[in-house]
This record gives C-alpha cells, structure tokens and sequence, in this order.
C-alpha cells in the first residue's frame, strides 16, 4: 500500500517539486495545503499516514497547525519542512506534536528516508 501523504506550504514551486518527487518514489500525495487551515481540514478528512508541514505559513502557521491536527487525529506522522534551524523552532515544533524536521536546503536529498522512518514509528531530524 502506497504511503498517503498531504503537503503543506505556501509556495507553489516547492508543492509542486515535493509532489512530483514523492509520487516519482511510489507515494501518493492526496491533498495539497497552501496554509496551516488548509491543513488541517485536509488531514480530518483524508486521514493521510504523514502530513509535510512548512512552518511558516500565512493563515495559521505550521506549528499551531501541527498542535491541531495531533488534536484531532493523533495517529498522523508530521514532518517539518522548513528554512529555519534555530534550535527553538525546531524544539517548538516536536513540542506540537511532530516526528520529523528537515531543513528544506537538505529536503531532496532527505525526504524519502525521512518518511520511511517516521512511517515506522521513530523519530528523523535532518543531520545539517
């Protein structure tokens, strides 16, 4: 069964490279977010196994987003994808309830391994 997947971000060019990577290594990417509202309805209704989630998005950001989709339904996997290494971005963001931070510099040459270990229950935080 193909990996379900919801990406969250709002830039195109980086929905649209993510999608066509991912379904380019066997997933299936079923929703598209271009805020954290957006993500949030979209993992409610289509129960995804992991949601790609930007941190700095208008609307809502992904953090509070990450916080209310863990709410709603807990048994998501949430990566982070995100320009900011800060140390308190990142700890706020497994504090919401996240699996997975990786750096979006690093996101293509990480984001297939990063999702096959979080799908199996552990933790990925991008080495860089």
């Amino acid at each position: 069964m193909k990996t379900r997947i919801i990406i969250a971000d709002d830039h195109t060019i980086i929905r649209e490279g993510l999608k066509t990577l991912l379904e380019a290594n066997g997933m299936d990417v079923i929703g598209i977010a271009r805020n954290g509202r957006e993500a949030i309805a979209l993992s409610v209704s289509q129960m995804p196994d992991i949601v790609m989630m930007d941190i700095s998005m208008p609307d809502l950001n992904g953090v509070d987003a990450t916080a209310a989709i863990m709410k709603k339904v807990p048994g998501i996997k949430i990566i982070a994808l995100s320009m900011h290494s800060h140390k308190d971005i990142i700890d706020n963001m497994f504090a919401a309830g996240a699996c997975g931070y990786i750096l979006k510099a690093d996101a293509f040459g990480e984001i297939c391994d990063a999702i096959h270990v979080v799908k199996n229950g552990r933790f990925y935080l991008t080495p860089s």
